[in-house]
């Protein structure tokens, strides 16, 4: 493990010198102790599991009485380029209020708590992301909904319609 070499003061006669000292330490125990600590915490270490998230799509064919969703229960979210958040409540008139908003709390979340307050836990949500729309924008709105505890969401494709007002509301930013 550890050896230390002495030797005499060296020379033949005359003044003795005092021995000198040298020490030379074996670092093996401690690597090999280092590495047993290191397999044992990565071994003894819970994983994270993951955290399965639920969401209902549209069936792909289309049945021949599809249920009803009651517009003032309802509330469309346009997931947009840049991390622009667009949704819209249809009024009693038929008529879409449409808004612009982001991702904070005081965005999107602020007014998924209001509309939950609202309307309650009736309150569904279909989701309509844009081409230009990134994945991190889909995972941020499901963190939204874990967050704000809302149990229906629908995830759908984006129409005409909704591509028209998302121009709009666009052209009505570059003007201000």
């Amino acid at each position: 493990m550890a050896e230390i070499n002495t030797s005499d003061g060296g020379g033949k006669g005359g003044k003795k010198r005092s021995k000198k000292v040298s020490t030379k330490v074996d670092m093996t125990p401690m690597v090999d102790l280092a590495f047993l600590l290191i397999t044992f915490f990565m071994l003894a270490t819970t994983l994270q599991k993951q955290q399965i998230m639920t969401y209902r799509t549209p069936p792909m064919e289309q049945s021949p009485d599809p249920p009803e969703l009651k517009a003032s229960k309802a509330m469309t979210i346009i997931l947009g380029e840049k991390d622009k958040v667009f949704y819209y409540f249809i009024d009693q008139s038929g008529v879409p209020e449409f808004f612009e908003t982001d991702y904070s709390e005081e965005g999107i979340r602020k007014v998924l708590l209001e509309r939950k307050k609202i309307v309650g836990a009736e309150l569904s949500v279909v989701v309509k992301p844009m081409e230009t729309s990134t994945y991190q924008n889909f995972v941020d709105m499901m963190d939204e909904f874990a967050i704000t505890g809302i149990e229906r969401k629908i995830f759908d494709k984006i129409t005409d319609l909704d591509l028209e007002l998302v121009a709009k509301e666009e052209s009505l930013e570059a003007t201000k």
